[in-house]
């Protein structure tokens, strides 16, 4: 019987204009070589869940590192953060690049790396990725149910400056996509309007809708769980790093 074990915790990482935050890092004990995911966790924020899903990749193989992208609007509870984050209108762009390039940079300095990096991001995160897909060197992204990557005129700001869709042309990795029908942001139609500019452009990606699921619906500690629909949603996406991110 083989012992199936990992190490969990936090380190600290270079991100955006070389501040230091924390980082959540997951990884099975061994000598590897493993391929790397970079979690963006979802606007709730670092939270217990985020950190759960980190090991749900060490145990599945990865090495699997998630920066706080709200680490600057600490200290406090989880949610007093993110509400923090919030009336300040949300992670800028410009900061999740440069605090998912630090988390990037420090899974290639690990020894048991095999060179390859993920992206997944959920609810807010999935937008977030589609922007980091669109202008860093990863080989693989994973967007779940995220919202505003189609966005009008008046939603764009200083923080989100441009609407991830118009990033298509740039797109630099295959993409999954991973959304629910009953969902409102993204709506089905975003979801159909995302789509669309990525056949237009000749970019890789597999989109998979599920009937009779809404926002979220991979959080077990939620009511918008769907136990079926979710299995079936990380098969996808275990597939889709399998096909993309082994050596």
């Amino acid at each position: 019987m083989t012992y199936e074990g990992m190490l969990a915790e936090t380190v600290r990482v270079e991100g955006h204009n070389g501040d230091t935050i924390d980082a959540y890092l997951a990884r099975p004990l061994g000598a590897g070589p493993y391929p790397g995911v970079v979690l963006i966790h979802h606007m709730p924020g670092w939270d217990e869940a985020s950190k759960e899903m980190a090991r749900k990749f060490a145990y599945n193989g990865y090495a699997c590192i998630s920066p706080s992208l709200h680490h600057r609007a600490g200290p406090g509870s989880v949610d007093d953060v993110a509400a923090r984050v919030r009336t300040e209108g949300g992670v800028s762009d410009a900061q999740c690049l440069g605090d998912v390039d630090g988390a990037i940079s420090h899974l290639r300095s690990l020894p048991y790396h095999n060179g390859k990096v993920g992206v997944i991001g959920f609810c807010s995160g999935g937008r977030q990725i589609v922007v980091v897909a669109s202008t860093l060197d990863v080989d693989a992204a994973v967007d779940c149910w995220g919202g505003r990557v189609v966005m009008s005129p008046d939603q764009l700001s200083d923080n989100l400056p441009v609407a991830p869709i118009d990033m298509t042309p740039n797109l630099r990795c295959p993409l999954l996509g991973i959304f629910g029908q009953d969902d409102g942001s993204p709506s089905p139609a975003e979801v159909d309007q995302h789509e669309e500019a990525l056949k237009q452009h000749g970019k890789t990606y597999e989109f998979h809708r599920y009937e009779g699921a809404g926002h979220g619906f991979f959080a077990v500690d939620r009511a918008s769980y769907r136990v079926e629909q979710a299995v079936d949603g990380w098969r996808k996406v275990f597939a889709w790093y399998e096909q993309h991110l082994s050596a």
